[in-house]
């Protein structure tokens, strides 16, 4: 899939977008099917609860364990982070020099918006390396919330 992009785009931004794209679709139907599959599925109405249901259910799904964190900003309310210390679609490609700043994980972020748009919590996410000591490939998908998504969550409390 990289390769085909590849071919198809001008830089590595519209690269990282495409990618993007190709995840949106991907998590579209995957919410679908997740959903319909899980017994005890109800309809989430809490940021939080969304953001568990991604972090366990789908990143197990898609790619057999959860994701190795969770975390809220401390910065920005409306920010929450979802870190993967070894992502799997990232192992087996490897990249040319001229494309060493490529994250391909933006296709994981391209899946896990679609997820939260089919939840009805917008929101723009990206995906970005942050590798740490024992952990070089490690992968940060931040998750950007829309103003309204917040509104809501304050009238629910």
């Amino acid at each position: 899939m990289v390769q085909y992009t590849q071919k198809r785009v001008n830089g590595i931004q519209d690269l990282e977008r495409k990618l993007n794209e190709f995840g949106y679709r991907v998590g579209t139907r995957a919410l679908e099917l997740l959903t319909w599959r899980e017994k005890n599925a109800k309809r989430e109405n809490r940021v939080l609860g969304v953001l568990y249901f991604i972090h366990s259910v789908v990143w197990k799904s898609l790619f057999g364990k959860q994701a190795d964190s969770l975390e809220k900003s401390t910065e920005h309310e409306d920010e929450y982070m979802i870190s993967d210390n070894e992502p799997i679609l990232t192992r087996y490609i490897s990249l040319t020099r001229e494309l060493s700043q490529l994250n391909c994980n933006s296709f994981i972020a391209g899946i896990v918006e679609a997820i939260l748009d089919g939840c009805q919590f917008p929101a723009r996410v990206t995906a970005h390396a942050t590798g740490i000591d024992g952990f070089p490939q490690r992968t940060t998908i931040l998750i950007k919330l829309e103003p309204e998504v917040l509104q809501r969550e304050e009238l629910l409390k």
